[in-house]
């Protein structure tokens, strides 16, 4: 059973019941009318909490250690996936995971963060926070991809870039920035979901792309609510009062426009609950987006790039 968040639990606790009384249930004692009862009534309270979710449930929902990350969605959306490993300059970053693979039978390379499940994994994967050694590696295979003319899909689920202070001394910065330099000018289609935590620089850097899609209980921020709330106030408790404040969610990003392209909707109670459902809506926006960005030559995919993201400045006199 997956963990549960403190707003779900009413919801829970309904449907164990129902689950245990249907265990109970046999031809001598049926307990049918009373579970048709129990159903309906879940069915409205789970309507009533998802409709009503804070920025702070939306955040916690991204974050639910149940969600896909990067290498289940390859796992059910592509076939034939090939991993590559090293930046050549440094060593391997397991916080990004990058390959080729085909969708649909067409050759493709895909980025992206990897979070991990127990502890082990998640300290070998850094939390889903990479180094500069991992950007570098994901530019590495972007090169790749634009030299074999393959379209490159990204994955987005990480807090942000390390902080440490070896990956200061390794120039995290520099590896930051030159993705972003270096993503603007792809000459092949670039698509980016946001599918858990898209944070900061450490997610913009292999989120340049032409087409920009969300998870329906993903979030997309500057800073994240802790940190904001710590620089705000010095208080990072006050984490639910600064996810308001960065209006961070798909919901609220979708709406100003020009910064994502698309929300993907995810299956009832978020992707953890049903991943291969939740992957099946990421293929079919995939598929959508690609075969729109196809038909485009590569400087015009490298206009439509800057053009997008010149288009998120505001100006206010």
């Amino acid at each position: 059973m997956q963990p549960y968040l403190d707003f779900e639990k009413p919801l829970i606790e309904l449907e164990t019941k129902i689950r245990e009384l249907k265990q109970y249930s046999t031809t001598d004692t049926s307990f049918s009318s009373e579970i048709e009862k129990l159903e309906k009534k879940a069915e409205k309270l789970h309507k009533e909490i998802f409709s009503k979710l804070s920025r702070w449930q939306r955040t916690q929902l991204a974050r639910v250690p149940g969600r896909p990350f990067t290498l289940e969605y390859v796992n059910y959306i592509f076939t034939d996936w090939f991993e590559m490993h090293g930046d050549r300059l440094y060593r391997d970053d397991p916080a990004i995971v990058c390959g080729f693979a085909r969708l649909e039978g067409e050759p493709c390379a895909i980025i992206g963060h990897q979070k991990g499940r127990d502890t082990k994994e998640k300290v070998y994967r850094n939390f889903g926070m990479p180094h500069p050694e991992g950007y570098r590696k994901a530019l590495r295979i972007m090169k790749m991809a634009e030299e074999f003319e393959l379209p490159i899909f990204t994955f987005v689920d990480t807090p942000g870039a390390f902080p440490g202070i070896g990956a200061e001394e390794r120039g995290q910065a520099e590896a930051i920035a030159r993705n972003l330099r270096e993503m603007a000018g792809l000459k092949v289609p670039v698509i980016t979901t946001v599918t858990g935590e898209g944070g900061s620089g450490g997610a913009l850097a292999i989120a340049v792309a032409n087409r920009v899609l969300m998870m329906e209980y993903s979030i997309y921020s500057v800073i994240s609510p802790e940190g904001c709330a710590a620089i705000l106030w010095g208080d990072g408790g006050m984490a639910p009062q600064a996810a308001e404040a960065l209006k961070l969610t798909a919901q609220d990003i979708d709406a100003l426009g020009d910064v994502i392209d698309d929300v993907i909707p995810e299956p009832s109670g978020g992707a953890h609950n049903d991943p291969e459902a939740a992957a099946k809506n990421v293929k079919e926006y995939l598929l959508k987006n690609l075969n729109e960005l196809k038909y485009l030559s590569p400087d015009e995919l490298v206009e439509h790039r800057y053009q997008k993201f010149r288009a998120m400045t505001r100006i206010q006199e």
